[in-house]
């Protein structure tokens, strides 16, 4: 038996077609007092009501164009957890114009590279978020986004659901960020999550603990909830991990979604009772048995997993119709056609090792990286979209998720390209060469470490610094080794699998401090 299943087709994507009405329009209209937001802390909650993001929603969407956008236009995003963030992401999307999500904690070399990349026609930017140099296009602030909450709705944008919707950035194996481009139909595509893997209805509270610019908290925490009428939950900026616990008691949360390092940093503490809750998601890296056990120990209450990426989304997972077996990552979600390929792409029999690879016809594939056809062709090829990551497919079906085929580090749940780390490290005054991977330095925790030659050992405090200044905190490396020479094989080519090796004795057991 081959190592492919077929649980296509989807139902097709209706048109004409919007995404940001897909998202709320049918809610808002059944029930428009109902709550669509909440974005909590220990003093309270800011609440929003489906009519009132709606509203604001479209009327944002009143404001862009009035600025003189015309649809298609792409507006980069650079704001941090604050409600302006999806009012934009989908006011944007209302108007037929293309928003750019993006971190802010990316530094200004950073996105200013981007910014080339996506050639945007208005920047919106928050208090103390770098922004491009030079600035390529006018921008405007936060302040402008809630002001335009009160204006006139917008007409939906509607057209073919195959257009351009939205870009997010995410890591290649190039060292440079790659532009995912995605279409309008990709939240139709969701429904197959919704589940497939979330578990959650209309009577949920679903809190989510990521940044609103990560596509695991804008798909899990923010769209799939307001698709089908839950509420939508997200910490107020500065709420630390170790205050969720007793958050998700006070508000009642029914489903809880965050990375396997937040979960990590909850179980350091006691849980309280959590009557309410129902499950938890967990996305963005492998969460390993023994960080799920330890979870349901402390709760009582089951922790599914999903296995994607940015540009397919998670098309592998647990749910509660359907839990992960132990040590598998899960079953192909209904609507989705996925294979393990081997030579030539060809499926390999069960129970043997490939790569893991979503057909073409997917729904919720990327359109391709905005402005690199050759990467696109690489990851795209013939029926299939390869995604990388190497596995195993059970008799029965269970997908076993063994690895990375490519040197992309994912320790936090965002992947992050060696190349680009070092390129960085490498201009550190004091370092002659170096390289960086992904370490696990005790059970469970990994992260990047940064393997240097230079004629002394350097201060961790100036590596770091330096570090500081020209990547984004989840890039940083937190463990330092100076060694004598990097491992490489004959032809010189660098063995990133052996740097592991050579973290010493007294480095291991110990989760570095994060990076400042």
């Amino acid at each position: 038996m081959l190592s492919e299943i077929d649980l296509s087709p989807w139902p097709p994507c209706p048109a004409p077609f919007n995404m940001a009405r897909h998202v709320l329009e049918a809610s808002a209209t059944r029930a428009p007092d109902r709550m669509a937001l909440q974005i909590i802390s220990p003093k309270g909650a800011e609440r929003w009501s489906y009519a009132r993001l709606m509203a604001a929603v479209r009327g944002c969407g009143t404001g862009l164009l009035a600025l003189g956008l015309r649809p298609g236009d792409r507006v980069l995003m650079r704001l941090g957890n604050v409600v302006e963030f999806p009012v934009l992401f989908l006011g944007a999307i209302a108007a037929g114009l293309v928003p750019v999500p993006t971190s802010a904690a990316l530094t200004g070399a950073e996105i200013t590279r981007m910014a080339g990349v996506v050639q945007p026609a208005l920047i919106v930017g928050g208090d103390g978020v770098a922004l491009p140099d030079p600035l390529p296009c006018r921008a405007v602030t936060a302040a402008d986004v809630a002001g335009w909450a009160r204006l006139a709705p917008c007409d939906w944008d509607m057209g073919d659901p195959r257009r351009l919707a939205y870009v997010v950035f995410t890591s290649g194996t190039s060292g440079r960020a790659q532009a995912v481009a995605h279409a309008h139909r990709a939240i139709w595509a969701r429904g197959m999550m919704h589940q497939g893997w979330e578990g959650i209805g209309d009577g949920d509270r679903v809190l989510h603990a990521g940044a609103f610019n990560w596509t695991y908290t804008l798909g899990t925490g923010l769209m799939d909830p307001w698709t089908v009428g839950a509420v939508a939950m997200v910490p107020a900026p500065g709420v630390e991990a170790a205050a969720l616990p007793l958050l998700m008691k006070r508000f009642d949360v029914t489903v809880f979604a965050a990375a396997p390092g937040v979960y990590r940093q909850m179980l350091r503490a006691p849980m309280p009772p959590l009557p309410k809750l129902r499950h938890g998601l967990s996305a963005g890296e492998a969460m390993g048995d023994a960080l799920r056990a330890a979870w349901e120990a402390a709760t009582g209450r089951p922790l599914h997993e999903a296995l994607g990426m940015t540009e397919v989304s998670t098309y592998i997972s647990g749910s509660p119709a359907r839990p992960a077996r132990a040590g598998t990552a899960g079953w192909v979600q209904a609507g989705r056609r996925v294979a393990v390929l081997g030579a030539e792409d060809a499926p390999v029999p069960r129970g043997a090792q490939g790569v893991l690879a979503v057909h073409r016809s997917d729904p919720g594939l990327m359109l391709g990286y905005l402005g690199d056809a050759e990467a696109t062709a690489a990851r795209i090829r013939g029926d299939w979209f390869v995604t990388g990551d190497l596995a195993e497919m059970d008799g029965d079906g269970a997908i076993r998720f063994v690895g990375r085929a490519d040197d992309l580090m994912n320790p936090g749940g965002v992947r992050v390209s060696p190349l680009e780390v070092e390129a960085v490290m490498a201009t550190c005054p004091g370092v002659t060469d170096c390289a960086v991977a992904e370490v696990e330095v005790k059970p469970g925790v990994r992260v990047i470490g940064c393997f240097y030659l230079g004629a002394a050992p350097l201060d961790e405090a100036i590596l770091a610094a330096h570090a500081g200044a020209n990547l984004a905190r989840w890039k940083q490396p937190r463990l330092w080794v100076r060694v004598d020479a990097l491992p490489r094989s004959a032809n010189n080519k660098l063995n990133r699998r052996a740097l592991a090796g050579l973290v010493p004795p007294a480095k291991k057991g110990t989760t570095p401090h994060d990076p400042a």
